[in-house]
């Protein structure tokens, strides 16, 4: 699987693309989870990527070098036939990862244990915590038989999850991090919901009053840098290091955010090179260079590749400073890419 590493880029990175290395595809528009941080469950359509559509872009994959595709939604397990969506890529030796919630990982099993290569399942918290986030009862216990189920017929396929910091389990991470041991997963990471962007179905950037529901008041933030500290004492040390993705520094950055949004601090862009190795692709075919940016074309009418290097795109990569922009000075979930 391609490495992750911090990295810096500037202005000046290229407008022009030789290669994508990471290619993210929203490929069901539906999700089985009702998330308080999320709008994606509203969608009335029930729309999906369907494997034919997937062929006139395979020149595109290879020209670009695509290594990773990273299947997400909605929830991919709802794809009606993900087998073929999924053999597409294999044919051609791309690593694929699932995006999941992880409620229909015991329904699919055989199925995500022979096409996936690895798989990130999003984690909430302790039992509990998780279920109220996700606003579904016994989602905790679907994951736990989900993830037995996947491992019994493919002990080594590596399974992680990713936790969005929010103010329902702010105060639970060292919990969280349990609950994740407790599933059998192979590490664990944090980041800070996200707050003002249109991303996750949001048609408008949510109101106030509907981001003070996600956000942290001051004294929570405090309790956050608590619990943040306590983690990385007593997780982040010995032999226990690395089972926590994010080093000290990146956890501290998760309240920061916290502070950012109540005025304390000016908003900071995280490191980032994501619209230079890396394209999201919606159900509907538009094509964005994060989660977070608008879109800079359309494959239903287009190749990838004539979008990733189209006029739109390139001018959108020419012209942007992460530093300056306001998106990036926003962002809760940066990509530093760099290959081996």
């Amino acid at each position: 699987m391609p490495a992750l590493h911090e990295s810096h880029t500037t202005p000046s990175s290229p407008a022009r693309l030789t290669t994508l290395p990471i290619l993210i595809l929203n490929v069901h528009s539906r999700c089985n989870c009702r998330c308080v941080m999320c709008d994606i469950w509203k969608r009335e359509t029930n729309d999906q990527l369907h494997a034919q559509d997937l062929e006139r872009h395979r020149e595109s994959l290879l020209n670009l070098g695509v290594r990773q595709v990273v299947l997400t939604g909605g929830e991919p397990l709802l794809h009606s036939d993900l087998a073929a969506l999924c053999n597409f890529f294999r044919e051609q030796n791309i690593h694929l990862t699932l995006l999941t919630t992880g409620l229909l990982l015991h329904k699919r099993a055989d199925e995500v244990a022979t096409l996936f290569d690895d798989i990130i399942i999003s984690l909430d918290g302790p039992p509990e915590i998780h279920d109220a986030i996700r606003r579904v009862n016994g989602a905790y216990n679907l994951i736990h038989r989900g993830v037995a189920a996947v491992r019994h017929r493919s002990p080594s396929l590596p399974i992680t999850c990713r936790t969005t910091v929010q103010k329902a389990n702010h105060r639970h991470l060292r919990e969280t991090v349990d609950a994740a041991r407790a599933l059998g997963l192979d590490s664990i990471s944090f980041l800070a919901a996200d707050l003002t962007s249109q991303a996750f179905n949001r048609l408008l950037i949510w109101p106030t009053e509907k981001q003070s529901e996600i956000a942290l008041t001051a004294e929570e933030t405090r309790a956050l840098e608590e619990e943040i500290e306590l983690l990385i004492l007593e997780y982040k040390a010995g032999i226990n290091h690395k089972y926590i993705v994010e080093p000290p520094a990146k956890l501290r950055r998760i309240a920061r955010r916290f502070r950012e949004h109540l005025g304390e601090f000016a908003p900071q862009s995280p490191s980032c090179n994501a619209p230079w190795v890396s394209a999201v692709v919606e159900v509907d075919g538009s094509v964005r260079p994060c989660f977070f940016h608008r879109a800079i074309g359309n494959v239903t009418s287009s190749t990838l590749e004539e979008v990733i290097n189209g006029d739109s795109a390139e001018k959108f990569r020419r012209t942007l400073d992460i530093e300056t922009n306001a998106t990036c000075q926003h962002c809760v979930c940066s990509l530093n890419y760099r290959q081996d």
